[in-house]
């Protein structure tokens, strides 16, 4: 038994522990984009003195991606991908002048250089659940980050601090640990955290020091889903689902006050720059202005028909732009109550973010559109469109929408759109178990050959059933992968043992240059063409440090793969090719998720592995199936059955009872075996002692030694019948003459159809 510490183990319970799972995510063709929808919004102005080429536009996505946008006055374009999470992207805030923090369901929060082409400084650990929000002081220059998730949690980080070794004994930091949990929960999880250079590689270098304790802000008793920081750092606003506005002393973490009005959850938070006054948005689809001096909820708005998700504030507070669920994007003007609706879309608003005389919104969709907001005088929008008055209830606004006085939104179109990805919605793994079919979001279904990881016929905008009905064949093999569209494409899980149970005769892959019943390992086909490019650099690097070339300066900043114990087996060199049923695309790698003993899940394309990584890194079953070729111990791959012939047949076969042989053994080899049982002098001995059948020996195309006489050399025609469960007519049974080309496998699961042994009938067609 081992002690296993995860963020999600707040009472570091002891259980078995669990072999390391091997994700790979399909990536399309256009990196690019985002496929899923876009829950965040960060921009970075340029100034004189940054050096800056531009205004840059970050998002962060449901596909576990942020990505950088270098902004133009009718352009974006993508300069830089940051991937690490291995979950959605929840928020993202900038801290200082080129920091960029972002938190995941994934339960870490990741410190990132904004400015770079996508090099992760640091992983934090702390929360026990996803983390779905965080908060910076505007003008941060003591690079203060709070956040908050669904374990009720809300932490406040020092970002300087956390990689900061602080001498602490093992009892004072069990006393400080006690702060970050409710409950038992006071042990520190220590994480091996990463630093990823700019080139994507994995160090040494620990991003989160083991004695860093962030200040715990307790009170929360259920999620947290919103957050905000005063422009000092010195105050901290939090709501969630238990529909109060909880205020902090964001220097300590002690309660303030808590503030009452909401009546579902709170989701969105902003605060003035003096602290003074706080802006909240429900699910209950009201906005409210609470003055945080007196204590009390001063207005509130009912602009929304439904949830509010999203709020942005003008630099001076005056006016307030919201959205939500309802599609619609509306601005406010809080001492007026004057309201407007700016514009409506097609999917609910879940982010905001002003730029200039801009706003940014963020959906569920995974484009980003750019409407017009006028935030410097944001007065101009009331004289281009009708506006109505806030009123006070809830359901004031919801009364006005039924009786169709529904306002005209000002704007129609957006400035300006980045465009996303389609995001898969659904699939359906076919029984080849190499082929998943995909529907998106734009209607196009899809074939995809994950073990190449490409789509291999795009059918458009047709019904997915009938594809599926039409692609259905009637072939049984175990299911070695799952599946999952999550982060908005294909996510492909390997566990072992049961990922190395799915093995095919290289013919049916059309594999040339190997005998046609070589068996071939699906899985572990598939990792060698994941890792053909890791394990070219790492050859390279091994060579490079037996020459001498790798200077010691260099050994300090990256593994020595001298030391780990996981070596490529020279027996093995020449069967470390890549047959092309595996080759992974270059132009679109799919991107790796997994762990290894050290640290938490990492995320990163085949393509960006440096040959660095090792056992700290990956799970140990896949480097021993890639560099050793040994397979973990696999159950049921053999199929048992009964040879019998058919009622009343004359012929008759010497054999020992049950049978045994491999599930994908076809159905010919046992009409081959059937016919050296009736022919030859003496049979072959291809039964075992264990009466196992033994089909490498079976003679496969009917031809017989030498020396025969001529009547033992004519080939009877042999078929194979099976008794089908499912095609009883009046109480008899039917027997089915079985393809030769069928599978033991797929006899057992689409004729037999029974727990118990497979029988097998034999007969001679005459006349053939």
């Amino acid at each position: 038994m081992h002690r296993v510490g995860s963020a999600g183990n707040a009472n570091n319970s002891t259980r078995p522990r669990k072999e390391k799972r091997l994700t790979y995510v399909l990536n399309d063709s256009d990196d690019t984009k985002h496929c899923a929808g876009i829950n965040c919004l960060a921009v970075l102005t340029s100034s004189v003195s940054d050096g800056f080429e531009s205004d840059y536009l970050f998002t962060g996505s449901r596909d576990g991606t942020l990505k950088r946008w270098a902004l133009a006055e009718d352009a974006a374009t993508c300069s830089a991908t940051f991937e690490s999470h291995v979950d959605w992207v929840n928020d993202a805030v900038i801290v200082g002048n080129s920091t960029l923090v972002s938190c995941s369901s994934d339960t870490t929060l990741k410190a990132w250089d904004a400015l770079s082409d996508g090099a992760c400084t640091r992983t934090l650990n702390q929360h026990s659940d996803y983390v779905t929000c965080l908060a910076a002081a505007e003008k941060n220059v003591i690079n203060i980050v709070a956040s908050g998730g669904l374990g009720g949690e809300v932490f406040i980080w020092d970002l300087e601090a956390s990689v900061t070794p602080v001498s602490k004994n093992h009892e004072a930091m069990d006393d400080d640990c006690s702060n970050g949990f409710h409950g038992s929960a006071n042990t520190l999880p220590t994480t091996g955290l990463r630093t990823i250079s700019s080139s994507n590689s994995i160090s040494t270098h620990t991003t989160q020091c083991q004695g860093y304790i962030p200040i715990a802000a307790k009170g929360h008793k259920e999620s947290v889903y919103a957050l905000a920081m005063n422009e000092g750092g010195t105050l901290l606003v939090s709501g969630g689902t238990e529909k109060v506005v909880r205020v902090w002393d964001a220097r300590s973490g002690s309660k303030t006050m808590k503030l009452k009005g909401h009546t579902d959850n709170i989701r969105a938070l902003l605060l003035d720059s003096t602290g003074r006054f706080c802006l909240s948005g429900s699910s209950d689809s009201m906005i409210r202005l609470w003055d945080l001096g007196q204590q009390r909820c001063v207005h509130s708005y009912a602009v929304h028909t439904d949830s509010v998700w999203a709020l942005a504030s003008t630099p001076s507070f005056s006016h307030v732009y919201s959205g939500g669920r309802d599609l619609s994007l509306y601005l406010t003007d809080l001492q007026t109550r004057e309201s407007l609706l700016l514009c409506t879309g097609e999917n609910p608003i879940l982010q905001l973010a002003l730029h200039d005389d801009s706003i940014w919104v963020a959906s569920t969709d995974s484009a980003v559109h750019r409407w017009p907001a006028e935030g410097r005088y944001p007065q101009k929008n009331f004289q281009r469109g009708s506006s109505f008055l806030a009123g006070n209830l809830s359901f004031s606004r919801a009364r006005v929408s039924l009786e169709g006085s529904t306002p005209v939104p000002v704007y129609k179109e957006p400035t300006l759109t980045i465009p996303g990805a389609p995001g898969i919605v659904q699939h359906e793994v076919l029984n080849n178990r190499r082929h998943v079919l995909t529907k998106d979001t734009a209607g196009s279904v899809k074939l995809w050959e994950i073990t190449r990881g490409v789509v291999i016929k795009d059918y458009g905008k047709v019904s997915f059933e009938e594809i599926k009905e039409e692609l259905f064949e009637m072939v049984s093999i175990p299911a070695w992968f799952t599946v999952d569209a999550r982060l908005g494409s294909l996510s492909i899980h390997m566990d072992t043992p049961q990922c190395f149970s799915a093995e095919m005769y290289s013919a049916d892959l059309n594999i040339i240059n190997k005998p046609e019943d070589d068996k071939v390992n699906l899985a572990r086909e598939t990792l060698k063409g994941l890792l053909a490019h890791w394990l070219v650099r790492r050859k390279q690097r091994v060579g490079s440090q037996a020459n001498g070339e790798i200077s010691h300066g260099k050994d300090n900043t990256t593994r020595s793969l001298t030391h780990s114990r996981f070596e490529v087996d020279g027996s093995t060199e020449n069967d470390a090719m890549v047959y092309p049923p595996f080759e992974f695309s270059a132009v679109s790698p799919p991107s790796i998720i997994t762990e290894g003993t050290h640290g938490g899940p990492w995320r990163k394309k085949i393509t960006d592995l440096d040959g660095t990584e090792d056992e700290k890194d990956f799970p140990s079953w896949c480097l021993d199936c890639v560099l050793n070729n040994r397979l973990p111990p696999r159950e049921n791959t053999k199929c048992s059955f009964f040879l019998h012939p058919c009622e009343g047949s004359t012929v008759q076969i010497l054999t020992q009872g049950k049978l045994s042989a491999p599930r994908i053994l076809r159905i010919h080899k046992v009409i081959n075996y059937v016919i050296e049982k009736m022919v030859l002098d003496k049979p072959l001995d291809n039964v075992n002692t264990e009466g196992s059948f033994a089909s490498s020996q079976v003679v496969g195309d009917g031809s017989f030694r030498s020396g025969l006489k001529p009547w033992q050399k004519l080939k009877p025609s042999i078929e194979i019948l099976c008794n089908n469960q499912s095609a009883y007519i009046f109480l008899v049974q039917c027997f089915q003459v079985l393809s030769p080309e069928m599978s033991l496998a797929t006899v057992r699961a689409y004729v037999w159809k029974k727990m118990d042994d497979l029988v097998l009938n034999y007969r001679v067609v005459q006349g053939r």
